[in-house]
Order: structure tokens, then C-alpha cells, then sequence
């Protein structure tokens, strides 16, 4: 199976793609039902946050004509207990927000289970709101004998909340396909206090341990049950906890301690070195959201911390099996199964997460899209970019921006701090570092999806010239006419100063070509490669095959 994110509705890709029993790991984080619009806060590459915003999904859901539909599809062609559920709970919850949540969620939980192997679990992340509704549901689908656990991930600091107590927390509801679940016990540290009043004994060797009992509750009569050494378990109600074979053996390495007091029973030597930890219990809070300066933030609404997602993937599944989001947002399940050298789906319904995830998968791991991993959703060609932009505007723009690696920008955002009005137009910008004083600069982007002319590059110059931006790109579906070729040209080159190149100051790219591979931005490179090269100039005057300042013959640096 090859790595691969979906573009799309997940119950469509779920249906049409995702094979039976093909999964090996499910972990879902879906809008909550929160009643709130979440915009998306973007990074600069020179790592400072940007003040340019865009709606990334709207986290409410409505009782309409797709719920409806929704709804007759469960109660007619689902199982009859499914059926059951979700026609009883639409009599108690009524036809609002709440039930078509829950009606587009059992849909897609019924999907979920069923492209789960039988050693699979789910995840899924959920807040108070609806955990209990969604716990009947889930329930129903997999069996409430295959209930594994309900997580308390404390997601937040304490806040003030009028006339309640503040809610800091989210719940993951867990469950197996099968009793024959995947599951590797995971670990948390000692604390302090737990190490200094037990295990404060030393040995010759400089080893912390602690002393346990070596009996339990209950007779046995197999081989723990046996007297061992002149000491019978049985005359007390217990048995061994090792059989008298493997007494012997710890024993002999030195594990038993036997106390001088006479008649003193002999206890387990516990070494601390030797210790994993507690046992992971169902209450977390030793993994603190993303912090705003984090190096993973990538300004996504609901961005779930990589180290929670690790934890999960290491718990309930193995290097090399599949794990699967369908809602996967900015792709934290997707960074956190590759690192841990997991296959992976991703499923989101916005080409700007579609594109979040890409950037990040190429930022952190080095992976291309096409050849590292494939995408399947995205248009492939003008046929396909042109439906995109029939079909949705926004979604076309955001796509095309993905082309150029540009940052979106909300319609009527002023492209100056802290001021709104109208952007005439741009749609997305990039922003780059080029000198030693490492002021960020910009290049400003504007998306056409057709009715192209040369006062559109008129304009387009006008607003690079009013924002003192670096550069200016159109991208356009159609192909550009000369007079627009000719205005762009006119707009003549910014000289990079630290690059000592010039680039032309207004260019116009069309959607075939990107997509071809045979037209590209031409600008300086990203801020990372060239705080590289500063380090590298000051350490030896060289970085790549060229001279600070000064272009390698026959090098690009572009």
C-alpha cells in the first residue's frame, strides 16, 4: 500500500477506496459541534506568525437535506441495531445540530469499522459536548464489550468560565474491532516522590531498588502453590507470584532478598534500572497542547500536539501498519505515523488542508508529493483544475496558491497589520527572508480562474507597488496574451540583496503549466536555506558551491 491523501468527502473515499479489513489504526479528531468558524493562523517563513487569516472549515452542523438523507440511508440499509439507535435518538434529541453531528458520525463509524482489521482500534476525539451520544453510537456499531476506554487528555490550562467549572479537557473514546486487539503498554516516568519513599535502598553496585511481596491472594495448586525454601504460600491463603521453578532462577541472580530476621519471609528485589515505569493509566496530563511558539504550530484551529498522536500509534499498532484520519486537518496523524515508520491515509474534505499536510510532510520529512507519497483528489490537469473552479471558488484558489507554496489570505483581509479593507484582490502572498537583517518580504499572489486581461496585471503591479512588496504572481487558468506579458515585463526585476540575483518583480504563471512542471516562481529561496547560508558564510565563506552574495557559474539557486 502506498501512502496517500485523499482530497474529498470522507464517507465517498471511505466507501469507494478504502478496502475492508485493510486498517490497522483509526484515529479521528471531527469538528466537535462547537458552533464556532475556526480560521487558520499562518507562519512566516521567516517564523514570525502572520496576521493574514482564512476560514478553514466552519465547526457546525446543520439539520438539512444531507442529514436527511443521511438519516434514511442508516435506518434503511443499515443494521437493524444501528437502525434502532439512531431512529430512537432522533425522537429524544429532535432535528437539530446535535442529531445531524450524530447522523453523519454513525455513517462514517459504521465505514470506519468496517475497514478495520479484527487487531484494529479507533480512536475517537471528542469533547463533553457529545462524547456520551457518541459512546451509544459507538457502542452500537462495534459492541459495547469491545469499549476499551474512555481518555481524559487535559488540553488546556486552567481558564475562568462564567458560573462553571472551567473546561479544560477533551475525551478520546477507544474501542477494539475484535477482542483480539492490538494493544503495547505504554509508560509514563516515576514521580519524585514516588521514587524518593521507594525506591531509596542501594545495593553494592550503586542500584536503586525497592522490595515487593513474592505472594498473592488465593491458593493455588500448580506449580505456585507449592512450598518453596521451607516457606509454604497456602498456610497463609496465598500462592506464589512466579512458579517455584522461576524462584529458584531469581535466586540465583541475586533478585531475592532474604531477611535476617528469623522466620522473615522472602521478598522480590525490584530494580529501578530495570523498571519502565507506571502503566499509562486513562487520565493524561503530562502532554501539554502546542504551545504558540512551538516549532510544530503551524497555526491550524484545532491542532493536536505530535506527541499525542505518537503516543496513540505506538500503543495500538506496529512499524508498518496502516493508520487511518479521516478528518486529518494539517496532518499531525500523518507526521506522527511516518515518523514512527507507520503506512498512512488522510482524508480531508479542503484542498488548504490538503496542502498544509504536503508542506509539512516535505518541511519535516523530506517527502514529495507524486514520489514519496501520491495524492488522489487534486486536479491532474487544466480539465480538472477548470471543474475545480466551477464547482468551488475558494477551494480552486487555495489549490492553486498549493501549486506555489503560498500562504492563503482571507477575501477583504487588509495585506497591513491590524488594519481590514479591501485586498483588490490578492489572494495569497508569500513571505521570504533575503538579508543579514533579516526583515521579511513579501511576494504578493493573485489567483484567476478566468476573464484575464492586462489591466489585471495593471492593478496586480499597483497593489505590489501601494504594500512595498517585493514581487507580485498572477496565476491563471487561462493562458496569459501578450499585452499581459508585455505589462509584467515592464514592471521590470527586484535585486535580492542577499542573494545578489534579480528576479522579475511581476510574473504570470498559468495552471497548465505548474502542473506540467515547465513554468516555476522565480524568487529567492526560503528563509531556511538562507540563514543556512549565512551560518555557513560566517563559518567559511562558502554554502552550497557558492560565495555569499555571489552566484556559482552555471548554478541555480532559485
Amino acid at each position: 500500500m502506498r501512502n496517500t491523501l485523499y482530497y474529498g468527502d470522507n464517507l465517498t473515499i471511505l466507501r469507494d477506496y478504502i478496502a475492508s479489513e485493510s486498517v490497522d489504526l483509526v484515529y479521528l479528531d471531527p469538528p466537535f459541534n462547537s458552533a464556532r468558524s475556526y480560521n487558520v493562523l499562518f507562519k512566516h517563513e521567516s517564523g514570525r506568525a502572520s496576521e493574514a487569516q482564512v476560514k478553514a472549515f466552519d465547526d457546525t452542523w446543520h439539520w438539512g437535506i444531507e442529514a436527511e438523507a443521511t438519516f434514511h440511508d442508516l435506518v434503511t440499509t443499515g443494521s437493524a441495531p444501528v437502525a434502532n439507535t439512531i431512529g430512537a435518538m432522533r425522537q429524544f434529541i429532535g432535528d437539530n445540530q446535535m442529531m445531524a453531528y450524530l447522523v453523519m458520525m454513525a455513517a462514517r463509524l459504521v465505514e470506519l469499522h468496517r475497514v478495520l482489521k479484527p487487531t484494529g482500534s479507533l480512536y475517537l476525539h471528542c469533547d463533553p459536548t457529545a462524547s456520551h451520544y457518541l459512546k451509544v453510537v459507538m457502542d452500537t456499531i462495534f459492541g459495547p464489550t469491545h469499549f476499551l476506554s474512555e481518555v481524559i487528555w487535559k488540553r488546556t490550562s486552567a481558564h475562568s468560565s462564567a458560573k462553571r467549572y472551567g473546561p479544560v479537557h477533551d475525551v478520546l473514546l477507544v474501542y477494539g474491532k475484535s477482542s483480539a486487539y492490538l494493544w503495547v503498554q505504554q509508560y509514563e516516568p516515576f514521580s519524585e516522590d514516588y521514587l524518593t519513599s521507594h525506591y531509596n535502598a542501594m545495593d553494592e553496585q550503586g542500584r536503586h531498588y525497592t522490595l515487593s511481596d513474592l505472594t498473592a491472594a488465593g491458593i493455588r495448586k500448580g506449580q505456585s502453590g507449592l512450598p518453596w525454601r521451607g516457606f509454604d504460600p497456602n498456610s497463609k491463603g496465598n500462592h506464589w507470584k512466579f512458579t517455584v521453578g522461576k524462584l529458584d532462577e531469581l535466586d540465583a541472580e541475586g533478585r531475592i532478598y532474604w531477611p535476617k530476621k528469623v522466620g522473615g519471609w522472602p521478598r522480590y528485589i525490584r530494580y529501578l534500572d530495570a523498571m519502565k515505569g507506571v502503566p499509562l493509566q486513562d487520565i493524561w496530563v503530562d502532554i501539554p497542547p502546542v504551545n504558540p511558539q512551538a516549532a510544530e504550530r503551524l497555526g491550524y484551529p484545532t491542532q493536536k500536539p505530535v506527541a499525542l498522536l505518537e503516543r496513540i500509534i505506538a500503543a495500538s499498532c506496529n512499524p508498518g501498519d496502516v493508520v487511518l484520519d479521516p478528518f486529518c486537518g494539517c496532518g499531525t496523524t500523518i507526521a506522527a505515523a511516518e515518523k514512527l515508520r507507520r503506512r498512512w491515509i488522510g482524508i480531508d474534505i479542503t484542498h488548504l488542508a490538503i496542502s498544509l499536510q504536503k508542506y509539512r510532510l516535505k518541511d519535516t520529512h523530506g517527502l514529495e508529493s507524486g514520489k514519496d507519497h501520491q495524492v488522489i483528489g487534486e486536479p491532474a490537469d487544466l480539465a480538472g483544475a477548470a471543474q475545480l473552479a466551477r464547482e468551488d471558488r475558494h477551494q480552486f484558489e487555495w489549490w492553486a496558491l498549493s501549486l506555489i507554496q503560498a500562504q492563503p489570505i482571507s477575501p477583504g483581509e487588509s495585506l497591513k497589520k491590524g488594519k481590514k479593507g479591501a485586498d483588490r484582490g490578492i489572494d495569497g502572498q508569500i513571505v521570504f527572508v533575503d538579508d543579514r537583517a533579516g526583515k521579511p518580504k513579501r511576494i504578493l499572489v493573485q489567483v484567476k480562474s478566468g476573464h484575464v486581461s492586462a489591466s489585471i496585471v495593471r492593478d496586480l503591479r499597483g497593489v505590489v507597488e501601494r504594500e512595498g512588496a517585493a514581487m507580485g504572481v498572477l496565476v491563471t487558468l487561462d493562458p496569459p496574451s501578450q499585452p499581459m506579458r508585455s505589462e509584467a515585463a515592464s514592471a521590470g526585476f527586484y535585486q535580492s540583496p542577499g542573494w545578489n540575483r534579480r528576479y522579475p518583480k511581476l510574473q504570470i504563471l498559468t495552471i497548465e503549466g505548474l502542473l506540467a512542471g515547465v513554468e516555476r516562481l522565480e524568487r529567492p529561496p526560503a528563509a531556511v536555506t538562507f540563514k543556512q547560508a549565512q551560518r555557513e558564510q560566517d563559518s567559511d565563506g562558502k554554502q552550497g558551491g557558492f560565495e555569499f552574495g555571489k552566484e556559482q557559474e552555471g548554478k541555480s539557486n532559485s
